[in-house]
């Protein structure tokens, strides 16, 4: 008989995408909204601080592609995950409490790295638990589930932070001190309903210690690369991955700050990404019930056409009306996207070297986000319009779209 309801493990894994949503929440709306703030009283351009913003993402992205497939080699290792993923999301959490402090853009800009490359490394460690805390049959559901309570959970947080942010006259405080609220709020958040999962997670799948654990790590790397050429199907999957990926987190990323340099208001703008949220937890949800009746693969196929379509949409944005129902259309097929390739990925792999694998799949995707956000910074300063950036997110999807389709049909035979 098939088991329906989560366990509560799966419950407690579920939890740290609620947490860690929260910051990239903040990350998508209030932080991009109050480094303009900051650049705006330096004398920064909206193209360059656009473009800067872009950079920075794209600095925490690359480092963690960099140091990403170790860590995720080394937490291979018996007992070796849950320590890393500890440390790691303390970054996250401690570096998004300490945005509270900085009043120079370009202090701001270097702390948001900091905590960028904490969450980012987490994720490579979390990611890679799926496959102690479910089975492979129930990947999709608990994968998608993570994605879509994270939506709805990170929205309380956010809420309230919102409150202070756009009520911060009304109440009587500085706006400085407003968000210093809202960044301790969402750090407090982040690491609170982790908790449950560092109280009870097990690492299952692992490879024993060796004599010279970190060393030993280097050559199960080097091997896991060297089979990941020979096994096309994983391939394949990672190169369509990095491309399809990048317009994903690439919107993810830049959404408040296109708008904000497109003059849109800002009020608007967060409450546009509040309704992404609540859009994108039924509709993860439905997508959940859709993989129990139709191939994962052909569900992540339906997403690439749809956020194709979103990208080539979003070079027309010039209005507040249209962000509005940008912010619905991404909602509809954000979570979806994230969760299905998650867990599409852990059941092709070999699960004792998920950490590893994790490890890759991070290059791919965050390195993939490099890019995007790298080259919409670029083309925008080049052209000195910040549309002109957007065009080059809809052929990373189509590109994404043909390399899966051929990986998806390896990987059914």
């Amino acid at each position: 008989m098939k088991q329906s309801k989560l366990t509560k493990l799966e419950k407690y894994w579920i939890l740290y995408d609620v947490g860690n949503s929260a910051f990239i929440m903040l990350v998508s709306t209030i932080i991009p909204i109050y480094f303009n703030y900051l650049a705006g009283n330096a004398g920064i351009s909206e193209v360059d601080y656009l473009a800067y913003w872009g950079y920075a993402a794209s600095v925490a992205t690359v480092l963690v592609a960099l140091i990403g497939p170790i860590l995720g080699s080394v937490a291979d290792t018996r007992n070796f995950k849950k320590p890393l993923f500890i440390v790691t999301m303390m970054i996250g959490v401690l570096g998004c409490a300490a945005l509270s402090f900085p009043t120079s853009w370009v202090i701001f800009l270097a702390v948001f790295v900091i905590a960028k490359v904490g969450y980012n490394a987490s994720l490579i460690f979390y990611d890679s638990m799926l496959v102690d805390v479910t089975t492979s049959e129930r990947m999709d559901t608990v994968s998608s589930h993570g994605y879509a309570w994270g939506y709805i959970g990170s929205c309380i947080p956010f809420v309230i932070s919102l409150a202070f942010v756009l009520m911060y006259e009304k109440i009587g405080i500085s706006m400085k001190m407003a968000m210093a609220i809202a960044f301790f709020l969402n750090a407090a958040w982040w690491l609170l309903v982790t908790i449950p999962l560092l109280r009870n997670y097990e690492q299952k799948n692992y490879v024993e210690m060796p004599k010279h654990p970190v060393r030993n790590s280097f050559k199960r790397l080097g091997n896991t690369l060297k089979d990941i050429k020979k096994e096309k199907n994983i391939f394949l999957y990672l190169l369509s991955f990095f491309f399809f990926i990048d317009g994903v987190y690439t919107i993810i990323e830049m959404a408040t700050a296109y708008g904000s340099a497109l003059g849109l208001d800002s009020t608007g703008l967060l409450l546009a990404l509040l309704v992404t949220q609540i859009v994108a937890f039924p509709c993860a949800l439905i997508f959940s019930k859709l993989s129990g009746k139709y191939n994962t693969a052909s569900l992540i196929k339906v997403c690439i056409i749809a956020y194709t379509g979103i990208a080539l949409f979003a070079i027309w944005l010039d209005k507040q009306w249209k962000f509005w129902l940008l912010a619905i259309l991404v909602g509809m097929f954000q979570g979806a996207i994230q969760a299905l390739s998650r867990s599409y990925f852990a059941k092709i792999i070999p699960a004792d070297k998920s950490g590893e694998y994790f490890g890759i799949y991070d290059i791919c995707g965050k390195g993939a986000s490099f890019m995007g956000t790298t080259l919409v910074g670029i083309v925008a300063q080049v052209t000195n319009a910040a549309n002109a950036g957007v065009a080059i997110i809809s052929v990373m999807f189509v590109i994404g779209l043909i390399l899966f389709c051929k990986a998806a049909k390896l990987n059914s035979r």
